[in-house]
């Protein structure tokens, strides 16, 4: 008599997940040799100011100096962008509402709001955070990035991983150029554009790059950061 034949049901496979693949991109010569002919000098000169700010974090609030954030590069590459810390340690990491609010705006569903969805009286921002944030001094520390060829003096703003996955396809090409600290955004209004404004000035810096129009974003830089439009 034969032994029954039991069925064996084959054991499912887990699907290995696709890497992502980035664009095989380089920063122009003539760029990279102005961001390093500009950043390494700056740096230099504002080392006290970078010192000054560093121990005021440290006197007025516990935990580190920088905070470190992934952000979207060149190619779509993924990055660590440096800023000095402006909230508590402690801050609530939930930013479900941020998110639901940035697609709606993308959208259209939603009217921008005062300063691209960030609260004018946040609690979690610290006394020394409301000031270099307001003088857009928390982002020096992206020079850093800028002489490690993470990031360019201009270029479009670097999106975090989820807003990058939200956007529509033809705002893609944003990464086809290196990150900037200022931008188009920058000098055009900067916390008080739409993002999809945004968005097409990143573009449209994408389309008309050249070296002069890099040199003259960051002559008019200054004077905004000075006057302080549109930012909070």
């Amino acid at each position: 008599m034969n032994d029954p034949v039991i069925p064996i049901t084959p054991t499912p496979t887990t699907p290995t997940p696709t890497a992502k693949t980035y664009k095989n991109l380089r920063v122009p010569v003539t760029k990279r040799a102005l961001d390093l002919v500009v950043t390494v000098p700056l740096l230099v000169v504002l080392s006290p100011v970078l010192a000054l700010i560093a121990i005021a974090i440290k006197l007025t609030s516990p935990g580190p100096v920088l905070f470190h954030q992934p952000r979207v590069g060149l190619g779509g590459k993924p990055f660590t962008m440096l800023k000095f810390r402006s909230m508590v340690v402690s801050a609530p990491s939930d930013d479900s509402a941020l998110r639901e609010a940035f697609r709606e705006e993308l959208d259209g569903t939603r009217e921008m709001e005062a300063d691209s969805f960030k609260l004018n009286d946040d609690p979690r921002v610290t006394r020394i955070g409301k000031l270099i944030r307001a003088t857009s001094l928390d982002e020096i520390t992206q020079l850093f990035n800028v002489v490690r060829g993470e990031m360019s003096l201009v270029g479009p703003r670097p999106a975090l991983d989820w807003e990058a996955e939200m956007f529509d396809p033809e705002f893609q090409r944003r990464t086809d150029v290196n990150p900037g600290i200022t931008g188009l955004w920058q000098v055009s209004g900067r916390s008080l554009l739409s993002t999809p404004d945004m968005l097409r000035l990143d573009l449209e810096y994408v389309d008309r790059y050249s070296i002069w129009l890099d040199i003259k974003i960051l002559c008019k830089t200054l004077p905004t950061v000075v006057r302080g439009d549109g930012a909070r």
